[in-house]
């Protein structure tokens, strides 16, 4: 979903851009609320997941591709204000360096795959943690399903994007239709990659994953008493 330049004028890139520096002002001052001693160095390397898995597209259909945006498992592994800050640094690396995403659209992205994808990823996985039995195995699962609905949303959030300073003339809702219909493909690859990804960490470290820390809060201690000769 990298927007590249010119897909959007200037009134609607400099509006974006906007948003995102404010989200990003944020999270900046959120973030200290969730960076810890084990949360800090579990940021870079999110970060750093996420920068190689984009690197990787999976095939969705005939000439089509998708890979991972990363803001659901980001916002699960490390906290949504976090998350923030480690998919937009991702975005901001590929867009100066790789020219993945045009330099005046960064804000576009940040605000689809920085923004967007956290808030609905991390939404969906905080209801879904509240309705659920409060079971550590879930806990991948809600990720994977927060992760998929996070997709359809931030290219639908494009999509009116477009509609409002798109510089083509597309009916609207044609694009709707394509975006939307091919991003929910992208999507199960999203939710599949997340709940692999969260599954894999929670099964050695769970303390190490943000969004199970209400779970492990729950949990009693079992002390079992030494049997007796």
């Amino acid at each position: 979903m990298h927007v590249p330049d010119g897909f959007l004028d200037a009134p609607t890139s400099a509006a974006t851009g906007a948003v995102a520096v404010a989200a990003v002002g944020v999270a900046l001052l959120k973030a200290r609320n969730e960076l810890d001693d084990k949360t800090a160095p579990m940021a870079g390397l999110v970060a750093a997941f996420i920068f190689a898995v984009q690197m990787l597209n999976f095939p969705v259909g005939t000439g089509t591709s998708g890979h991972l945006m990363g803001g659901a498992l980001a916002a699960v592994l490390v906290g949504p204000w976090t998350g923030v800050l480690c998919v937009s640094v991702v975005l901001l690396v590929q867009s100066l360096l790789f020219a993945d995403g045009g330099i005046t659209a960064l804000g576009t992205n940040i605000v689809l795959m920085a923004v967007t994808t956290v808030l609905v990823g991390w939404i969906a996985f905080r209801l879904l943690q509240a309705v659920l039995p409060k079971r550590l195995s879930l806990t991948p699962v809600q990720a994977g399903i927060g992760a998929f609905a996070s997709v359809p949303v931030a290219a639908s959030v494009f999509v009116l994007l477009y509609a409002v300073g798109g510089t083509a003339d597309i009916a609207f809702h044609t694009l709707m239709t394509a975006m939307f219909g091919v991003h929910t493909l992208i999507g199960i690859g999203e939710g599949v990659i997340t709940c692999l990804a969260v599954g894999a960490i929670i099964g050695v470290r769970p303390d190490l994953v943000y969004g199970a820390r209400p779970v492990l809060a729950r949990r009693e201690l079992v002390i079992k008493k030494p049997a007796v000769a």
